[in-house]
C-alpha cells in the first residue's frame, strides 16, 4: 500500500483496494460527502466563496503570468533561452490550436489548487517529438497502477474515451507524495469549507427573509383558517425580503409583535465570515491582505510587502518547482536533460509591476558584475548593444594615496 493510499485511508477519502482499479484520488470514487455541516463541497460550490475564488485566481493566475521557457546550460553552467528546440514555442507561446499558454497554464493552476492534480494529453509526431498539450478535466480523470507497475489513467472528452499510460500524459501532482496523485484541497477541506457555505447560506437568508422566523406576532383571539391564511399572505408579500426592508409595520386589531431570537450581528455573523476567510487563506497558503481581506491582528506580518515576500517563498515557489520537475521528466528526452536543455519559469517577471525593486536588482547585478548590460536589457525586452557583453564592476576603497591616480596599477 503506497503512502498516498495510507494518507487517504486515514481521511477517508479511499478504501482498501482501490490501488487494483481506476480511482479518484480525491476520494469521489466513494461518491459525494457531504462535510459535518451537511452541506456537500463541489468545484462550484467552493469557487463560488469569495475567499476561494480570490486565493484560486491569484495563485493561478500569477504562474500563468510568468514566463515558461526552455533554456540550455552550456559546459561553463551559462544558460541562454533555447529558442530552437521545439518545446519552446509550445510552452512560451501556445501548447495547442485553441489555447495560449497563459490559458492553458492558468487552467492547469486552478485544478491544481482544487483538485491537488493536473493533467494534459500529450501528442506526439510519428518521431517522438512532442507537438501539442491537451489539458484533460481533472475531475473527470480516474487513475490506476498497471500489473506491470506503469500508471494508467482513463478519462471521457467531447465525447471522446482516452485511457493511455504515462508517456502520453503531462500529470502534475500537488502534495501527497504518491505517484498516483496529490491530495485534493477540496477533499482534505471539506468540513472547513461545508461550514463556511453553510454560514453563507444562513447570512444569504437572513437578508432574503427580512420578516424573519425568529419574529412573532401574536393575536388575541384565536384566528380562523381564512383569516390565519389572509395573514401570511399579507406579511409575506408586503414585509419578507430585501426590498421591502424598512416598511413599517401596522399592527392593529390587538396584534402585539415580539421577538424570539437575536440579530445577526448580535450573533457574530460577521465575524464568523471574517474568520472563515482566514480560514481558506491558510488552506491555500495565502496571506489575507494579497486577496483584499484586511482582518484582525494575526500571524502574518502586517507589512503588505513582508506577505508579498512570503507568498512568494513558501507558496509559489513550491508550486512552480512541481511544475518545473514534471515538464523536465515528462516531455524532455534523456538526450536533451544530457544535452544541458532545461524547462524553468522566469520569476523576473515576478518583478515588472515593481519599477523601484526592479531598477535595485538590476543596479547591484551590474555593480557587482555578475550581470552584463545586454542580459539586463535582454529581460527588459531592449536591443542589445556594441560592448554591452562585457561584466564591469565598481573599483572603490582605494588607497588614500592613490586617490588622484586614475590609471594607477591597482
Amino acid at each position: 500500500m503506497t503512502l498516498m493510499t495510507r494518507a487517504l485511508l486515514a481521511l477517508g477519502l479511499a478504501r482498501k483496494g482501490d490501488q487494483d482499479s481506476f480511482q479518484f484520488t480525491d476520494g469521489r470514487s466513494r461518491g459525494a460527502q457531504p462535510g459535518v455541516a451537511g452541506v456537500a463541497v463541489t468545484d462550484a460550490s467552493a469557487m463560488g466563496l469569495d475567499a476561494v475564488w480570490a486565493c484560486v485566481n491569484l495563485i493561478s493566475g500569477t504562474i500563468s503570468s510568468l514566463p515558461l521557457q526552455v533554456f540550455r546550460r552550456d559546459a561553463t553552467g551559462h544558460k541562454t533561452p533555447a529558442k530552437g528546440h521545439p518545446l519552446y514555442a509550445i510552452l512560451h507561446d501556445s501548447p495547442n490550436y485553441e489555447q495560449t499558454a497563459v490559458d492553458w497554464l492558468d487552467a492547469l493552476g486552478i485544478w491544481m489548487e482544487l483538485r491537488g492534480n493536473s493533467y494534459s494529453r500529450i501528442e506526439r509526431a510519428a518521431d517522438g517529438r512532442v507537438i501539442a498539450l491537451i489539458p484533460a478535466p481533472a475531475p473527470s480523470v480516474a487513475v490506476k497502477r498497471r500489473p506491470g507497475g506503469d500508471i494508467e489513467y482513463a478519462w471521457s472528452q467531447d465525447g471522446e474515451r482516452y485511457r493511455l499510460g504515462e508517456r502520453d500524459v503531462l500529470h502534475i501532482r500537488g502534495p501527497g507524495g504518491d505517484p498516483l496523485g496529490g491530495l485534493s484541497t477540496l477533499a482534505v477541506a471539506r468540513n472547513s469549507l461545508s461550514a463556511v457555505q453553510a454560514a453563507e447560506v444562513a447570512a444569504a437568508s437572513t437578508f432574503k427573509n427580512s420578516l424573519n422566523p425568529s419574529t412573532v406576532i401574536k393575536f388575541k383571539e384565536w384566528l380562523t383558517p381564512a383569516q390565519r391564511a389572509l395573514a401570511e399572505d399579507r406579511l409575506t408579500q408586503r414585509y419578507m425580503g430585501a426590498v421591502n426592508a424598512g416598511r413599517p409595520f401596522i399592527a392593529e386589531g390587538g396584534v402585539d409583535i415580539s421577538a424570539l431570537s437575536l440579530s445577526p450581528e448580535d450573533a457574530q455573523m460577521l465575524e464568523t465570515r471574517q474568520f472563515s476567510v482566514e480560514v481558506i487563506c491558510r488552506f491555500f497558503g495565502v496571506p489575507p491582505a494579497l486577496i483584499g481581506h484586511a482582518g484582525a491582528s494575526t500571524a502574518w506580518p502586517t507589512s503588505v510587502e513582508q506577505q508579498m515576500i512570503m507568498f512568494l517563498t513558501f507558496t509559489l515557489r513550491r508550486r512552480l518547482r512541481r511544475i518545473e520537475a514534471a515538464m523536465n521528466k515528462q516531455l524532455l528526452t534523456p538526450s536533451d536533460r544530457a544535452s544541458g536543455y532545461h524547462i524553468e519559469f522566469n520569476i523576473e517577471g515576478l518583478l515588472r509591476g515593481d519599477s523601484s525593486a526592479r531598477s535595485a536588482f538590476y543596479s547591484s547585478a551590474l555593480g557587482a558584475g555578475w550581470m552584463t548590460i545586454n542580459e539586463v536589457r535582454t529581460r527588459e525586452n531592449l536591443p542589445r548593444v556594441d560592448g554591452g557583453d562585457t561584466p564591469r564592476m565598481q573599483i572603490q576603497n582605494v588607497p588614500i594615496t592613490q586617490a588622484g591616480n586614475g590609471d594607477a596599477d591597482l
